[in-house]
């Protein structure tokens, strides 16, 4: 298959969604171990999303919004396999009007030292590549290290998202996924269904973004550490 390098400046142009490519398209020569260094394959599809509010931003300068895209997305992403997220978790419960809820947020943001490079773009049919590298220091090597102790558990889920959405849509699909490992997992070892459950959550492996039927779907692996499980006090 035909690929056509062309200058990151004039690639970005191109952009309206950024997807993570999985790692089946990279060879195990080319996969690098992520407890040193984060490798991701980005691609981004050469047309906006009709009716989405990026296409109908006519204010924007032609480079914009597609480099916005990607110095959200590939931070976002990395910030979860860097730092993590905490999590609270309310599960449905009908018989007592509880509606399900789900909350991630940062447990540390990326500083200003915390650097991210592009690189290498090339077209292939009717998207655009491009390799997003990020090297940890040995500070986050040993917090990564921390992770993967036995005392942590090694779960993954799938989640969907809004395509219209854009960004917010990633974030949406992310947060569903995050939802699905941790109901899944306590499913299997709670019997009754708790008042809230809390814990954090750090990316362990390469995330898998794509779309499907016309939603972001992304598949993630985590590491998950415990916190509390919070019991009804009655019925």
């Amino acid at each position: 298959m035909m690929k056509k390098k062309i200058p990151m400046a004039k690639a970005l142009v191109i952009s309206a969604a950024i997807f993570l490519a999985g790692s089946s398209l990279l060879s195990a020569k080319d996969t690098p171990s992520v407890v040193e260094h984060i490798r991701l394959c980005l691609w981004a599809g050469l047309d906006a999303y009709p009716g989405s509010a990026e296409a109908a931003d006519l204010e924007a300068g032609p480079y914009d919004y597609p480099i916005k895209s990607m110095k959200k997305v590939a931070p976002y992403l990395i910030q979860g396999m860097v730092y993590g997220w905490e999590f609270s978790y309310t599960p449905s419960d009908k018989t007592r009007g509880v509606e399900e809820y789900f909350e991630l947020t940062p447990i540390q943001s990326l500083s200003a030292d915390d650097k991210i490079t592009y690189s290498s773009p090339w077209l292939e049919e009717s998207r655009l590549n491009a390799w997003v590298d990020f090297t940890r220091t040995e500070n986050q090597i040993q917090k990564y290290n921390l992770w993967a102790s036995i005392s942590n558990k090694s779960i993954s889920g799938k989640g969907y998202g809004s395509f219209s959405k854009g960004f917010e849509g990633i974030q949406e699909a992310a947060a569903d996924c995050a939802k699905n490992a941790v109901r899944d997992y306590y499913r299997k070892v709670i019997k009754n269904k708790p008042k809230e459950i809390t814990g954090r959550l750090l990316i362990r492996d390469q995330p898998l973004l794509g779309v499907d039927s016309g939603k972001y779907v992304i598949k993630l692996d985590f590491f998950m550490e415990s916190g509390r499980i919070i019991e009804y006090t009655r019925f």
